[in-house]
């Protein structure tokens, strides 16, 4: 089906399943502890051995030689694997750095070498007696010293690297009203809690693995191009993934390695990265150092507004796109974006909650408050004069919903916005009070994505796509989306998600997941409607599929009585025309903070938060409020927590573990509230939903970063917002 005009009335207009707040069905499997993991498919393999990694100690180098005879000597242990012995290997586009070091290391924790033996410990103990023998290099771990001779970064899915309307430079210059600031983001890391894991098995030269992946056909492809096999010899199966957050969107080392020691071994192999793997090993959020200046009149319009952003990423990598809000949630018709992109030999920096929109809105909305402050107007106030209703760098494109202005109206009055005091006026006792806020943005995005649908004898429809549920409801969305297609109650819909043999779907990631893999059901369920029609011999435009009933002309049957000599089955996929050049699509939001800071000791806590959401059709209210108030606090963390520490000397992350590696928990935030605003996007697809996971992220960290200026009146611009840094700036 393709989607290249507007939505009309549809059949998911009638919301009788979609659109009411529903349970998760698979919520049940996981506090039973019943939903398989990848580590523990122990239903689908026998008598499994053990993998364990040995990661690079060095940051940047070569290795001059392995020595695995004690290893291989140990108790238990099968094989060992390293790129000597694991065969040519390629490495898939979309990997920046191999998976396998060999002989050259491009970062620290790089695989080096994996032991499998009988048993977990037993392949621990081994992988510590591999020696390897390194030769150092002088790598680039600091992103501060390379920001000088960074280059601006390739276009991409991004668009281009700089933007230009207008003659910002100018106009900047002569605006009444200027603020030229720079602020920095630090290296984030993920934190799932179920570590990277697979599970892999070998049957002749059909491979399948069980791991934990966002992106299922992404996995099949690039494992394939890896090891250099056949598409179609390679099955990759994640129905249950305990949190992703982008972390998990690319095939990484457990997969390969898992693959490596099974073919090594002669029979399946269980993989588990390490905590500290996890950080060095995978993907992590790059740093930033953004720098934006703001040139307004005295009535406060923003005449000129630039924002440039540096990042650092393995050679051939990409950047943290932090400017990638500047270019459209503001007006200003004069106007410039640019990212560079400096060379680093760290760990590989990828996608992480909320990509670039999260880290860039971490410093707009803190200049937003500032050049506010400069104007003497309130920081609500400066944000509506400044809405627009078009793409201000192209204005004859316009958004197909923008309700910024009415998310920021609701969300002060509801959270008392006229009490605000100025900063460190508001005292409870030794507790210094502030409120903050920051606008949120979100692009939406919307993918290819297909399902197969079949209706059996006992008018239960079954839908089947390669769609992952990482823990945000796919499940419980596909199945409203299927129920409220066919006419039938949540119970009589069998979804089955996480198969490479299955339709290959969106994924889950970029906000884009929900609207499109319902999107993708929609499609299929048109054709189920065409043919369970043709069976009862109606035209399908006139039927109407009711309480698991067809009728039209006259006549009416049980979906059940129409399968009853044969399933009915059909597959399809929504595809996307030219409307989201046409429109800009875009979700909004406002956050709103409350925080409290010790005035002896700078400690600060968050009191409440609110979040105000413009996202389109919300598709389930409870696990949308449940993403909302996940991302929420995951803003909360990068506010205030969240840093890993990289050791420039020897290029790796200090804090490589939970106990070091600070996030916050459900005791740092008493309370969170999220109001959906009513709206639908035609434009988006026939859901006429958007995404939300991400939209909950994307300005919290520095609406907490503004109510701590409002409480303490002391300004920090470079995240995290610590006690010391408060204490520094602290006045006598």
């Amino acid at each position: 089906m393709k989607f290249d005009t507007p939505a009309d009335i549809n059949p998911i207009d009638q919301l009788r399943v979609v659109g009411r707040a529903t349970d998760r069905i698979d919520g049940r499997f996981k506090v039973t502890g019943t939903a398989p993991y990848a580590y523990e498919r122990h239903d689908v393999v026998q008598n499994p051995a053990y993998g364990f990694v040995v990661g690079a100690a060095i940051g940047k180098g070569r290795i001059a030689s392995v020595d695995l005879r004690a290893a291989e000597a140990s108790a238990g242990v099968l094989a060992v694997v390293t790129a000597d012995n694991a065969g040519k290997l390629a490495k898939a586009g979309r990997n920046t750095a191999k998976l396998l070091a060999g002989p050259d290391v491009d970062h620290y924790h790089q695989a080096v070498a994996m032991v499998v033996a009988e048993t977990f410990e037993q392949a621990r103990d081994a992988a510590e007696k591999v020696k390897v023998d390194y030769v150092a290099q002088g790598g680039r771990f600091d992103l501060a010293e390379a920001r000088a001779d960074a280059p601006l970064a390739g276009s991409g899915y991004w668009g281009e690297a700089a933007t230009s309307v207008g003659d910002f430079q100018g106009v900047f210059s002569a605006a009444p009203v200027q603020l030229d600031a720079t602020y920095t983001t630090p290296d984030q890391g993920h934190a799932m809690m179920e570590p990277h894991a697979t599970t892999a098995r070998w049957d002749g030269d059909k491979l399948t693995i069980w791991t934990s992946t966002q992106m299922v056909a992404w996995d099949a492809g690039d494992i394939a191009k890896t090891l250099n096999i056949k598409r179609e010899n390679v099955r990759v199966v994640s129905p249950y993934i305990g949190g992703g957050f982008g972390g998990k969107l690319f095939l990484r080392a457990d997969a390969l390695l898992a693959a490596l020691g099974a073919k090594a071994a002669g029979r399946p192999v269980k993989v588990a990265l390490t905590r500290p793997l996890m950080f060095n090993n995978t993907t992590h959020r790059p740093a930033t150092i953004q720098r934006i200046r703001i040139g307004a009149a005295r009535d406060g319009r923003i005449e000129a507004i630039g924002h440039e952003s540096w990042s650092g990423d393995q050679p051939d990598g990409q950047p943290e796109t932090a400017v990638n809000q500047t270019r459209l949630l503001y007006s200003g018709s004069h106007r410039m974006t640019a990212m560079r992109l400096a060379t680093l030999d760290l760990p590989e920096g990828n996608s992480m909650r909320a990509p670039g929109e999260a880290p860039g809105m971490m410093a707009l909305e803190i200049a937003m408050d500032e050049m506010a402050e400069k104007l003497g107007l309130d920081p609500v106030e400066f944000r509506r004069r400044n809405d627009t209703q078009v793409d201000p760098e192209d204005p004859s494109r316009p958004f197909s919903q923008r309700q910024l202005v009415q998310c920021l109206g609701i969300g002060a009055e509801r959270f008392g916005w006229n009490k605000r005091k100025r900063p460190g006026q508001a005292r409870e006792g030794r507790w210094l009070v502030g409120l903050g806020m920051a606008a949120a943005f979100r692009n939406n995005l919307v993918t290819p994505s297909g399902a197969r649908v079949r209706l059996d004898a006992r008018g239960i429809v079954t839908v089947e796509t390669d769609m992952t549920d990482i823990g945000t409801g796919s499940y419980t969305i596909i199945a409203q989306t299927a129920a409220e297609m066919m006419g039938l109650p949540l119970d009589q819909v069998a979804v089955s998600l996480g198969d490479s043999d299955f339709p290959v779907s969106s994924g889950s990631g970029g906000q884009w997941g929900g609207n499109s893999s319902t999107a993708g059901v929609y499609a299929a369920c048109v054709k189920l409607r065409e043919a369970v029609a043709r069976k009862l011999g109606v035209p399908h435009e006139a039927a109407r599929f009711t309480e698991g009933f067809v009728e039209a002309d006259g006549k009416r049957a049980s979906l059940a009585s129409l399968a009853a000599d044969g399933d009915i089955e059909a597959e399809d996929k929504m595809e996307y025309g030219d409307l989201a050049k046409k429109y800009q699509q875009s979700t909004f939001g406002a956050h709103f903070v409350e925080v409290a800071v010790d005035s002896a000791t700078y400690e600060i806590r968050i009191r409440r938060m609110l979040a105000v959401c413009a996202a389109g059709r919300i598709l389930n209210p409870k696990s949308a409020r449940s993403q909302v108030i996940g991302a929420m606090t995951m803003g909360a963390g990068a506010a205030l927590m969240e840093e890993l520490v990289v050791d420039k000397r020897f290029g790796f992350f200090v804090n490589h573990d939970l106990a070091s590696y600070e996030v916050p928990v459900h005791a740092d935030i008493p309370h969170q509230e999220v109001i959906f605003l009513d709206e639908t996007d035609p434009t988006s697809s026939p859901m006429k939903a958007k995404g939300i996971a991400e939209l909950g992220i994307c300005g919290v960290a520095a609406a907490v970063a503004n109510a701590v200026y409002n409480a303490t009146g002391v300004r920090i611009r470079d995240y995290p917002v610590t006690l010391d840094k408060l204490m520094r700036g602290a006045p006598a």
